[in-house]
Formats: structure tokens, C-alpha cells, sequence
């Protein structure tokens, strides 16, 4: 027996019996030969042609009107749907704080919970503090009756601001009270305006500097969905890995990331709006800066070249340092290093227990290599 082998694993490898002649002189057996050689090339033209039948079917025809379907398996795929709403009854719960935040410590949640970190450390905790609840994006835990309240979209971060602290959402005499503020460039508009007196993150209106952070702001709500929704979603999570899609999103991502650095190695650095940091700088920094860091993606670092775009690196490397970014990432999260995630946060001694405790294992570690 031989086994035409195949080179084309869309064509099916066929196994046929050919009695091989011991001799060549044999016309007899000769015909034998050619004519199941001749058999096997047939056999071999109709699996192309199945081949290439399969292919075509495989081939996605746009309806015209589109209608839900399977759409493989990925990490959203459950909570995936083309409605809104809730879809489960379920308050949300309530800490002790005026404000209330609900979210996860993806990068659209650290945009928020860094700019809370770093106005804490300027004014202190009688001036600012909050609540931070986990929210599992994964588990579908946006849909709830409480969050669809809070966030019609369903999407995370979401705050809640009690002026009263014995309202609650339910409380419909007096709703003015407690102020629902969702999508993260108003959240963190509102935080400043609210709570950041002396503009240390937020240019008061009538300076040029102001347009020029909110530009950056609306920068990266923009352009983000891009590299998250877009890249993210095509290169990491999708069951079937589209060329087209990725190819598209990735070269997106990278000229976004070249006008980052065209203008920080120019008037904008080394922060966004040049000297001033400002919360254009912490709501970019956690998608751009985690991502040429090597945090976003698995190996998405390697396959975009991030090392190409230096001053990139630099201005992420100088957040990342900041000790309100470095608590920001913590809050609320459930991955990673134990002194590095806190899934729920009530006050700002949580996240000092974790750097007492990470100071002690630096000690520890020092110890033993001396």
C-alpha cells in the first residue's frame, strides 16, 4: 500500500491500494499503475473541488437584516446580547462614604479610581473619600436591577454621589440628592469640578490649558474603543483570528500611538498638556501606558514593536512611578500579585495594609539575597 501524501489540509489525503509491478517490463501491470494514478488525481481534483465548496459556504453573506446568532465562544460571549436593560433583580450595596463608586480595575476603571488615589494624597481623606465595589463584567454582574439603575449602559465605571447620606437611589422625594454620573470622562470632570479646588488636575475655565486637556481627555475616549474594543478584542479574545481585523485594528492602534509620541517628544511633553499634569495624562495612561508596558494583551508588546515608540515609554513609566496610579490599579481587582489587587475598597488604609505588607516582603527578599 502507499498513502498519496497531502501538502493542502483542505483537501482530503486518500489512501489508495496500488499493486506495485516487480518488474516494469510487465505491460499488464504498467496499465494497472496508470490507470490507478489516474484515479488518484481524479480523486484528488473532486477533494479541491469539495475543498473550495467548503470554503465558499464557510463565507459569510451579509443578510439583509441582521439577526442574533451564535457568535462562538470568548470571555464575553455569555454577557454579549443586542438589548439593554436588566435582567436580574439586585441592589447595589453601599458603603459609608458620599461617594460610592462601581466598577472593576480593567483600564476605563483605574482611569477613575488613579484620580481618586491622587486627589486623596493632596487633600486628604476629610476632603475626598469612597466606597469602591466589585463589579464582575464577566459574570454579567452590570446587568443587575441596581446597576442598569445607576448606568443604563451597563458599562463600567459607575459613581454615585450622596449629598445626603440618608438618601438612597429608591428614594424618589427627593432624587436630587444623590447624583448618578457614568462613562469615564464625565465621571473624572465631575470628581475635579467637584472636589478639585485648587485645579491641580483640571485647568479652571477661562485658562487655554483647560481646552487643551479636555482635547486629550476626549482623545483617548475616543480613540480608546480602537485599541481595546478593536485590537483587543480580535488579537485576544476571539475564538477565530480574522487577518483583516486584526491587521486593520492593529495599525490603528500603532498610529495612535505615534501620535502620542510625535506630540509628548514635542510642546507636549513630558505630560500631555506639557509640564501640568492633568487627568488627560490619568485617563490615557491606562490603556496607552499599560499597554507599551507590557500589561495589555499577552504579548501584544512584541507583535505592535512598543518599544519603537519612546517617548511613550518614558511618560508611562514616569505615571506608573506615582504612587496615586500605582494605588489606582489595585482597586478592585481580582488578578495578579496578592499585594497588588483589592477587590473591594472602603477606605485609603486598605491600600496602605498592601504596601506595608509589599515593604515587608522587599525586606525579607533583601535579607536573603544579603
Amino acid at each position: 500500500q502507499s498513502t498519496i501524501q497531502n501538502t493542502n489540509p483542505s483537501y482530503p489525503t486518500f489512501h489508495p491500494v496500488v499493486a506495485m509491478p516487480s518488474t516494469i517490463s510487465d505491460t499488464k501491470t504498467k496499465d494497472d499503475v496508470f490507470v490507478s494514478l489516474a484515479l488518484v488525481g481524479v480523486g484528488l481534483a473532486i477533494g479541491s473541488i469539495l475543498a473550495t465548496a467548503r470554503h465558499k459556504a464557510k463565507k459569510y453573506k451579509v443578510p439583509k437584516v441582521w439577526k442574533e446568532s451564535s457568535t462562538g465562544k470568548s470571555a464575553f460571549s455569555s454577557t454579549n446580547r443586542p438589548t439593554a436593560g436588566a435582567t436580574f433583580e439586585r441592589s447595589l450595596p453601599r458603603g459609608k462614604h458620599a461617594l460610592q463608586l462601581y466598577s472593576l480595575g480593567t483600564p476605563n476603571g483605574v482611569k477613575v479610581t488613579s484620580l481618586l488615589e491622587e486627589l486623596i494624597l493632596v487633600y486628604g481623606t476629610d476632603a475626598i473619600e469612597y466606597d469602591a465595589f466589585f463589579i464582575s463584567i464577566y459574570k454579567g454582574d452590570q446587568f443587575s436591577s441596581g446597576f442598569v439603575k445607576a448606568n443604563p449602559n451597563s458599562k463600567i465605571p459607575v459613581l454615585l454621589h450622596y449629598e445626603d447620606m440618608k438618601n438612597t437611589m429608591d428614594d424618589e422625594s427627593s432624587p436630587q440628592k444623590v447624583t448618578r454620573i457614568f462613562e469615564t470622562s464625565a465621571i473624572m470632570l465631575y470628581i475635579c469640578e467637584t472636589f478639585d479646588t485648587k485645579n491641580i488636575f483640571l485647568p479652571p475655565v477661562g485658562d487655554p490649558l483647560r481646552a487643551e486637556c479636555l482635547s486629550w481627555l476626549m482623545f483617548t475616549h475616543g480613540s480608546a474603543p480602537y485599541l481595546g474594543g478593536g485590537f483587543g478584542h480580535f488579537y485576544t479574545y476571539a475564538e477565530e483570528k480574522i487577518p483583516y481585523a486584526i491587521d486593520r485594528y492593529s495599525m490603528e492602534t500603532k498610529r495612535q500611538l505615534d501620535v502620542l509620541d510625535k506630540h509628548l517628544s514635542g510642546a507636549g511633553g513630558p505630560y500631555l498638556c506639557g509640564e501640568k499634569l492633568t487627568i488627560a495624562d490619568f485617563a490615557c495612561w491606562p490603556w496607552y501606558g499599560n499597554l507599551v508596558l507590557g500589561r495589555l494583551y499577552g504579548n501584544s508588546g512584541e507583535f505592535l514593536q512598543v518599544e519603537d515608540y519612546l517617548h511613550v515609554m518614558v511618560w508611562a513609566k514616569r505615571l506608573d512611578a506615582r504612587q496615586g496610579v500605582r494605588r489606582g490599579r489595585k482597586v478592585n481587582r481580582s488578578w495578579g500579585e496578592t499585594n497588588m489587587k483589592l477587590l473591594e475598597r472602603h477606605s485609603v488604609r486598605d491600600l496602605e495594609r498592601l504596601e506595608e505588607e509589599e515593604e515587608e516582603e522587599e525586606e525579607e527578599q533583601n535579607q536573603e539575597v544579603e
